[in-house]
This record gives C-alpha cells, structure tokens and sequence, in this order.
C-alpha cells in the first residue's frame, strides 16, 4: 500500500519539528522519526487507527505523544491529511474541507 502526504500533512510535521527544534533540537528529530514510523505501520494495518471526526477518515494517535494522524484509506493507497496536536480545535478543519 501506497502512503501520500499532503501538503497540508507535511506542512503540519514541518512546523512542530521546527518548533520543538528551536527548545531541543534531538527531541524534534526523535519525535518527527516516530510520526513517520507510525504513518509507515498503517502500510500493513490500514484500520489501525479509530474512526475519525470527518466523513470516511480514520484518526491514529501517535503513542506516548499528544499528535493524531488524519487520514484516508483506500484500495490501493493510505493518504495522510493532517498531523494535529490533540490540544487544537477541529472546527477550523472541519470547515475548511466542507468548503473543499
């Protein structure tokens, strides 16, 4: 199974492992690490995660960490949407892809 990040996705993994990198720089890099390992799991365990908020989504909490990979599973491919932090509002999200 193919995995495709989106751009949002990968803007998201930028820009916590830029901000944690400004505090401590090796816990940016172990924890950026973990989120793409456990984006790699669901190549072979596409239902991993639990069903999600939106529509035909599935949510995976990355382990020991506050992050949630969203994403879409098909046949063929797993599309990664978003990497949130559990803390954030989903509301903004939400509208923005109803719009979409």
């Amino acid at each position: 199974m193919q995995i495709i990040w989106e751009q949002d996705a990968v803007s998201d993994l930028t820009e916590l492992r830029n901000y944690i990198a400004q505090f401590n720089p090796s816990a940016a890099d172990k924890l950026g690490k973990q989120i793409i390992e456990s984006a790699n799991l669901l190549k072979e365990n596409p239902l991993l995660g639990k069903v999600g908020k939106l529509y035909e989504t599935r949510e995976l909490v990355i382990p020991n960490t506050s992050y949630t990979l969203v994403y879409y599973c098909e046949s063929s491919s797993l599309t990664i949407l978003r990497v949130f932090h559990q803390s954030r509002k989903w509301e903004k999200f939400v509208e923005e892809k109803e719009q979409t």
